[in-house]
């Protein structure tokens, strides 16, 4: 396990919800962090993103990381939806 696997798990080890799970997996020089629904009978997609060396070694990490875990929340909650007047 990478340096920066074991900084990403320790991370998120502080945040728990109500409706996602959270992990990461290293993948290539990065780390990918996975959100998935803990809802698994409603047939959701599961979302990842990506933490280059460059972010994980960026001096407030801690608030970067967070950050984007919130705006990929974000992202995720928008993805589920199944109509908008946007769609035909």
């Amino acid at each position: 396990m990478s340096l920066n696997l074991e900084k990403v798990l320790k991370e998120l080890e502080k945040y728990e919800h109500p409706l996602f799970d959270f992990s990461a997996r290293e993948k290539g020089e990065a780390v990918e962090i996975i959100l998935d629904s803990r809802a698994k009978d409603l047939g959701l997609h599961t979302y990842y993103f990506e933490m280059h060396p460059r972010d994980l070694a960026h001096p407030q990490f801690v608030w970067t990381f967070q950050r984007q875990l919130f705006d990929c929340m974000h992202d995720y909650l928008m993805e589920m939806f199944t109509r908008t007047p946007q769609m035909k």
